[in-house]
Protein backbone atom coordinates (compact mmCIF):
# COMPACT_ATOMS: atom_id res chain seq x y z
CA UNK A 1 0.00 0.00 0.00
CA UNK A 2 1.28 3.48 -0.87
CA UNK A 3 2.41 5.21 2.38
CA UNK A 4 1.59 8.58 0.86
CA UNK A 5 -2.10 7.64 1.06
CA UNK A 6 -1.88 7.13 4.82
CA UNK A 7 -1.04 10.62 6.03
CA UNK A 8 -3.94 10.98 8.47
CA UNK A 9 -5.22 8.76 11.27
CA UNK A 10 -8.72 8.37 9.77
CA UNK A 11 -7.35 6.98 6.53
CA UNK A 12 -4.92 4.74 8.41
CA UNK A 13 -7.85 3.23 10.34
CA UNK A 14 -9.78 2.61 7.13
CA UNK A 15 -6.76 1.05 5.45
CA UNK A 16 -6.32 -1.31 8.40
CA UNK A 17 -9.94 -2.43 8.09
CA UNK A 18 -9.44 -3.00 4.35
CA UNK A 19 -7.03 -5.80 5.34
CA UNK A 20 -9.47 -7.41 7.77
CA UNK A 21 -10.25 -11.13 7.29
CA UNK A 22 -13.92 -10.23 7.79
CA UNK A 23 -15.56 -9.35 4.46
CA UNK A 24 -18.24 -7.21 6.13
CA UNK A 25 -15.57 -5.13 7.86
CA UNK A 26 -13.82 -4.67 4.51
CA UNK A 27 -17.11 -3.71 2.82
CA UNK A 28 -17.84 -0.99 5.38
CA UNK A 29 -14.26 0.26 5.13
CA UNK A 30 -14.68 0.60 1.36
CA UNK A 31 -17.90 2.57 1.88
CA UNK A 32 -16.17 4.85 4.38
CA UNK A 33 -13.34 5.39 1.92
CA UNK A 34 -15.82 6.30 -0.78
CA UNK A 35 -17.50 8.82 1.53
CA UNK A 36 -14.24 10.74 1.68
CA UNK A 37 -14.64 11.38 -2.08
CA UNK A 38 -10.93 11.97 -2.62
CA UNK A 39 -9.48 10.93 -6.00
CA UNK A 40 -6.16 10.23 -4.29
CA UNK A 41 -7.84 7.15 -2.81
CA UNK A 42 -8.60 5.66 -6.22
CA UNK A 43 -5.82 3.02 -5.99
CA UNK A 44 -7.27 1.64 -2.76
CA UNK A 45 -10.75 1.38 -4.27
CA UNK A 46 -9.47 -0.18 -7.49
CA UNK A 47 -7.60 -2.75 -5.40
CA UNK A 48 -10.87 -3.53 -3.61
CA UNK A 49 -12.41 -4.38 -7.00
CA UNK A 50 -10.27 -7.53 -6.84
CA UNK A 51 -11.52 -8.58 -3.38
CA UNK A 52 -12.64 -12.20 -2.97
CA UNK A 53 -16.04 -11.11 -1.63
CA UNK A 54 -18.60 -9.91 -4.21
CA UNK A 55 -20.17 -7.52 -1.69
CA UNK A 56 -16.83 -5.78 -1.22
CA UNK A 57 -16.27 -5.54 -4.98
CA UNK A 58 -19.76 -4.10 -5.46
CA UNK A 59 -19.18 -1.52 -2.72
CA UNK A 60 -15.88 -0.52 -4.34
CA UNK A 61 -17.54 -0.16 -7.73
CA UNK A 62 -20.20 2.14 -6.28
CA UNK A 63 -17.62 4.15 -4.32
CA UNK A 64 -15.75 4.85 -7.56
CA UNK A 65 -18.70 6.69 -9.13
CA UNK A 66 -17.21 10.08 -8.20
CA UNK A 67 -13.66 9.23 -9.32
CA UNK A 68 -13.30 10.51 -12.86
CA UNK A 69 -9.76 9.44 -13.65
CA UNK A 70 -8.27 6.81 -15.93
CA UNK A 71 -7.48 4.29 -13.21
CA UNK A 72 -11.05 4.39 -11.89
CA UNK A 73 -12.67 4.16 -15.32
CA UNK A 74 -10.47 1.29 -16.47
CA UNK A 75 -10.91 -0.54 -13.17
CA UNK A 76 -14.68 -0.29 -13.48
CA UNK A 77 -14.63 -1.37 -17.11
CA UNK A 78 -12.68 -4.48 -16.18
CA UNK A 79 -15.30 -5.65 -13.67
CA UNK A 80 -18.22 -5.16 -16.06
CA UNK A 81 -17.81 -8.85 -16.78
CA UNK A 82 -17.52 -9.86 -13.11
CA UNK A 83 -18.98 -13.23 -12.19
CA UNK A 84 -21.38 -11.52 -9.78
CA UNK A 85 -24.37 -9.64 -11.24
CA UNK A 86 -24.44 -7.12 -8.37
CA UNK A 87 -20.83 -6.15 -9.07
CA UNK A 88 -21.53 -5.79 -12.80
CA UNK A 89 -24.54 -3.57 -12.15
CA UNK A 90 -22.64 -1.41 -9.65
CA UNK A 91 -19.82 -0.88 -12.14
CA UNK A 92 -22.26 -0.03 -14.93
CA UNK A 93 -24.03 2.42 -12.63
CA UNK A 94 -20.81 4.20 -11.71
CA UNK A 95 -19.68 4.46 -15.32
CA UNK A 96 -23.07 5.90 -16.27
CA UNK A 97 -22.51 8.64 -13.69
CA UNK A 98 -19.41 9.92 -15.49
CA UNK A 99 -19.71 13.56 -16.51
CA UNK A 100 -16.22 14.27 -17.79
CA UNK A 101 -16.00 13.87 -21.61
CA UNK A 102 -12.33 12.92 -21.29
CA UNK A 103 -13.53 9.62 -19.81
CA UNK A 104 -14.72 8.59 -23.28
CA UNK A 105 -11.15 8.06 -24.46
CA UNK A 106 -10.66 5.46 -21.73
CA UNK A 107 -14.00 3.78 -22.42
CA UNK A 108 -14.01 3.64 -26.22
CA UNK A 109 -11.70 0.61 -26.57
CA UNK A 110 -14.18 -1.44 -24.53
CA UNK A 111 -17.06 -0.46 -26.83
CA UNK A 112 -15.79 -2.60 -29.68
CA UNK A 113 -13.41 -5.20 -28.25
CA UNK A 114 -14.96 -6.79 -25.18
CA UNK A 115 -17.67 -9.19 -24.04
CA UNK A 116 -21.18 -8.31 -25.17
CA UNK A 117 -22.46 -7.21 -21.78
CA UNK A 118 -19.32 -5.11 -21.24
CA UNK A 119 -19.88 -3.32 -24.54
CA UNK A 120 -23.51 -2.66 -23.60
CA UNK A 121 -22.57 -1.09 -20.27
CA UNK A 122 -19.83 1.00 -21.87
CA UNK A 123 -22.20 2.29 -24.55
CA UNK A 124 -24.66 3.19 -21.79
CA UNK A 125 -21.95 5.34 -20.21
CA UNK A 126 -20.88 6.84 -23.54
CA UNK A 127 -24.49 7.80 -24.31
CA UNK A 128 -24.53 10.15 -21.33
CA UNK A 129 -21.18 11.68 -22.32
CA UNK A 130 -22.43 12.45 -25.87
CA UNK A 131 -18.98 12.20 -27.42
CA UNK A 132 -19.07 12.08 -31.25
CA UNK A 133 -16.39 9.37 -31.35
CA UNK A 134 -18.85 6.92 -29.79
CA UNK A 135 -21.06 6.98 -32.93
CA UNK A 136 -18.74 4.63 -34.84
CA UNK A 137 -18.81 1.74 -32.33
CA UNK A 138 -22.55 2.22 -31.82
CA UNK A 139 -23.35 2.10 -35.52
CA UNK A 140 -21.08 -0.94 -35.91
CA UNK A 141 -23.26 -2.78 -33.39
CA UNK A 142 -26.33 -2.27 -35.56
CA UNK A 143 -24.48 -3.62 -38.58
CA UNK A 144 -23.38 -6.84 -36.88
CA UNK A 145 -25.06 -10.11 -37.95
CA UNK A 146 -28.09 -11.12 -35.94
CA UNK A 147 -28.49 -14.59 -34.48
CA UNK A 148 -31.72 -16.58 -34.72
CA UNK A 149 -32.31 -16.00 -31.02
CA UNK A 150 -30.55 -12.99 -29.54
CA UNK A 151 -29.39 -13.30 -25.95
CA UNK A 152 -30.46 -10.82 -23.29
CA UNK A 153 -26.98 -9.29 -23.48
CA UNK A 154 -27.15 -8.92 -27.27
CA UNK A 155 -30.52 -7.20 -27.03
CA UNK A 156 -29.17 -4.82 -24.40
CA UNK A 157 -26.18 -4.06 -26.62
CA UNK A 158 -28.41 -3.10 -29.56
CA UNK A 159 -30.63 -0.99 -27.32
CA UNK A 160 -27.68 0.92 -25.85
CA UNK A 161 -26.14 1.44 -29.29
CA UNK A 162 -29.40 2.96 -30.48
CA UNK A 163 -29.41 5.22 -27.43
CA UNK A 164 -25.95 6.54 -28.27
CA UNK A 165 -26.95 7.34 -31.85
CA UNK A 166 -30.14 9.04 -30.76
CA UNK A 167 -28.43 11.19 -28.13
CA UNK A 168 -25.81 12.20 -30.69
CA UNK A 169 -28.50 12.92 -33.33
CA UNK A 170 -26.32 10.94 -35.69
CA UNK A 171 -27.81 11.48 -39.16
CA UNK A 172 -25.85 8.66 -40.88
CA UNK A 173 -27.66 6.20 -38.61
CA UNK A 174 -31.12 7.17 -39.89
CA UNK A 175 -31.46 4.31 -42.45
CA UNK A 176 -30.55 1.74 -39.82
CA UNK A 177 -32.82 3.29 -37.20
CA UNK A 178 -35.84 3.51 -39.49
CA UNK A 179 -35.43 -0.12 -40.50
CA UNK A 180 -35.12 -1.26 -36.90
CA UNK A 181 -38.11 0.83 -35.82
CA UNK A 182 -40.32 -0.91 -38.36
CA UNK A 183 -39.09 -4.48 -38.36
CA UNK A 184 -36.80 -5.53 -35.51
CA UNK A 185 -38.20 -8.71 -33.91
CA UNK A 186 -37.63 -7.44 -30.35
CA UNK A 187 -40.18 -5.00 -28.90
CA UNK A 188 -37.74 -3.12 -26.68
CA UNK A 189 -35.29 -2.64 -29.55
CA UNK A 190 -38.02 -1.29 -31.84
CA UNK A 191 -39.11 1.03 -29.05
CA UNK A 192 -35.56 2.32 -28.58
CA UNK A 193 -35.24 3.04 -32.30
CA UNK A 194 -38.61 4.79 -32.37
CA UNK A 195 -37.48 7.01 -29.51
CA UNK A 196 -34.15 7.75 -31.17
CA UNK A 197 -35.86 8.90 -34.37
CA UNK A 198 -37.25 11.92 -32.55
CA UNK A 199 -34.08 13.83 -33.46
CA UNK A 200 -34.77 13.58 -37.21
CA UNK A 201 -36.72 16.84 -37.40
CA UNK A 202 -38.26 17.35 -40.82
CA UNK A 203 -37.12 13.97 -42.16
CA UNK A 204 -39.87 12.30 -44.22
CA UNK A 205 -38.39 8.80 -43.91
CA UNK A 206 -38.36 9.10 -40.13
CA UNK A 207 -41.98 10.24 -40.16
CA UNK A 208 -42.99 7.29 -42.36
CA UNK A 209 -41.23 4.85 -40.03
CA UNK A 210 -42.92 6.37 -36.98
CA UNK A 211 -46.33 6.29 -38.62
CA UNK A 212 -45.75 2.60 -39.31
CA UNK A 213 -44.75 2.17 -35.67
CA UNK A 214 -48.11 3.66 -34.63
CA UNK A 215 -49.59 0.37 -35.87
CA UNK A 216 -47.05 -1.82 -34.05
CA UNK A 217 -48.30 -4.88 -32.16
CA UNK A 218 -46.66 -3.55 -28.97
CA UNK A 219 -48.53 -0.69 -27.31
CA UNK A 220 -45.28 0.56 -25.75
CA UNK A 221 -43.83 0.98 -29.24
CA UNK A 222 -46.98 2.78 -30.36
CA UNK A 223 -46.77 5.05 -27.33
CA UNK A 224 -43.16 5.95 -28.12
CA UNK A 225 -44.05 6.54 -31.77
CA UNK A 226 -46.82 8.95 -30.81
CA UNK A 227 -44.34 10.89 -28.68
CA UNK A 228 -41.61 11.02 -31.33
CA UNK A 229 -44.01 12.16 -34.05
CA UNK A 230 -44.77 15.26 -32.04
CA UNK A 231 -41.07 16.12 -31.87
CA UNK A 232 -40.47 15.88 -35.62
CA UNK A 233 -42.28 19.19 -36.20
CA UNK A 234 -44.10 17.84 -39.27
CA UNK A 235 -47.79 18.84 -39.40
CA UNK A 236 -48.39 16.01 -41.89
CA UNK A 237 -48.07 13.59 -38.97
CA UNK A 238 -51.35 14.89 -37.52
CA UNK A 239 -53.47 12.50 -39.59
CA UNK A 240 -51.76 9.42 -38.17
CA UNK A 241 -51.89 10.87 -34.66
CA UNK A 242 -55.62 11.46 -35.00
CA UNK A 243 -56.04 7.75 -35.69
CA UNK A 244 -53.94 7.03 -32.60
CA UNK A 245 -56.45 8.98 -30.49
CA UNK A 246 -58.64 5.87 -30.84
CA UNK A 247 -55.92 3.42 -29.80
CA UNK A 248 -56.99 0.57 -27.52
CA UNK A 249 -54.49 1.77 -24.89
CA UNK A 250 -55.10 5.07 -23.16
CA UNK A 251 -51.34 5.62 -22.79
CA UNK A 252 -51.03 5.80 -26.58
CA UNK A 253 -54.00 8.16 -26.80
CA UNK A 254 -52.41 10.42 -24.19
CA UNK A 255 -49.15 10.73 -26.12
CA UNK A 256 -51.06 11.28 -29.36
CA UNK A 257 -53.03 14.12 -27.78
CA UNK A 258 -49.83 15.67 -26.45
CA UNK A 259 -48.17 15.51 -29.85
CA UNK A 260 -51.18 17.00 -31.61
CA UNK A 261 -50.86 19.91 -29.23
CA UNK A 262 -47.16 20.26 -29.95
CA UNK A 263 -47.93 20.32 -33.66
CA UNK A 264 -50.72 22.88 -33.07
CA UNK A 265 -52.96 20.75 -35.23
CA UNK A 266 -56.11 22.78 -35.84
CA UNK A 267 -57.69 19.82 -37.62
CA UNK A 268 -57.63 17.81 -34.41
CA UNK A 269 -59.75 20.16 -32.31
CA UNK A 270 -62.98 18.17 -32.75
CA UNK A 271 -61.30 14.88 -31.79
CA UNK A 272 -59.59 16.48 -28.79
CA UNK A 273 -62.91 17.89 -27.61
CA UNK A 274 -64.23 14.32 -27.59
CA UNK A 275 -61.17 13.25 -25.60
CA UNK A 276 -61.81 16.11 -23.17
CA UNK A 277 -64.91 14.18 -22.07
CA UNK A 278 -63.14 10.83 -21.60
CA UNK A 279 -63.64 8.88 -18.37
CA UNK A 280 -59.87 8.72 -17.76
CA UNK A 281 -58.78 11.96 -16.09
CA UNK A 282 -55.24 11.81 -17.49
CA UNK A 283 -56.70 11.92 -21.00
CA UNK A 284 -58.97 14.84 -20.13
CA UNK A 285 -55.98 16.71 -18.73
CA UNK A 286 -53.84 16.08 -21.81
CA UNK A 287 -56.67 17.04 -24.18
CA UNK A 288 -57.13 20.33 -22.35
CA UNK A 289 -53.42 21.12 -22.56
CA UNK A 290 -53.34 20.26 -26.26
CA UNK A 291 -56.33 22.50 -26.98
CA UNK A 292 -54.55 25.31 -25.20
CA UNK A 293 -51.45 24.81 -27.36
CA UNK A 294 -53.56 24.85 -30.53
CA UNK A 295 -55.25 28.05 -29.40
CA UNK A 296 -58.60 27.64 -31.20
CA UNK A 297 -61.38 29.70 -29.57
CA UNK A 298 -63.95 27.08 -30.60
CA UNK A 299 -62.68 24.97 -27.70
CA UNK A 300 -63.50 27.59 -25.05
CA UNK A 301 -67.04 26.43 -24.13
CA UNK A 302 -65.86 22.86 -23.49
CA UNK A 303 -62.82 24.10 -21.59
CA UNK A 304 -65.05 26.27 -19.38
CA UNK A 305 -66.93 23.11 -18.43
CA UNK A 306 -63.65 21.25 -17.86
CA UNK A 307 -62.54 24.06 -15.53
CA UNK A 308 -65.09 22.63 -13.07
CA UNK A 309 -63.93 19.01 -13.51
CA UNK A 310 -63.87 16.73 -10.47
CA UNK A 311 -60.14 16.18 -10.96
CA UNK A 312 -57.97 19.13 -9.79
CA UNK A 313 -55.32 18.45 -12.43
CA UNK A 314 -57.93 18.62 -15.19
CA UNK A 315 -59.31 21.87 -13.75
CA UNK A 316 -55.82 23.35 -13.63
CA UNK A 317 -55.07 22.29 -17.22
CA UNK A 318 -58.39 23.67 -18.49
CA UNK A 319 -57.77 27.04 -16.83
CA UNK A 320 -54.29 27.16 -18.32
CA UNK A 321 -55.68 26.35 -21.76
CA UNK A 322 -58.31 29.07 -21.48
CA UNK A 323 -55.60 31.58 -20.59
CA UNK A 324 -53.45 30.42 -23.53
CA UNK A 325 -56.33 30.81 -25.98
CA UNK A 326 -57.06 34.25 -24.59
CA UNK A 327 -53.44 35.27 -25.01
CA UNK A 328 -53.48 33.95 -28.58
CA UNK A 329 -56.58 35.93 -29.43
CA UNK A 330 -55.03 39.09 -28.10
CA UNK A 331 -51.71 38.43 -29.83
CA UNK A 332 -49.68 38.19 -26.63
Amino acid sequence: MNPALLDDPELQAIATRLDSPDAEVRRIAVMDLGDLADEAHTPLLVAALRDDAPAVRAAAALALETMENQAAVEGLAQVLDDADAQVREAAAHSLAELKEPASAAWLLPYASAAATRVRAAVLRALRELRVPASAGPALAVLQEPRSAQDSVEAIALRREAIGVLGYLKHAPALPALTGIAMSDPVDEVRRAAVGALAFAIGNADARAALETALRDASWQVREEAATSLGKLQQPAASEALLVALDDAYWQVRLRAARSLGRLRSTGSVAALLVTLGHSISNLRKEAALALGEIGNAAALPALEIAAADADPEVRKSARLAIAQIGATEHGT
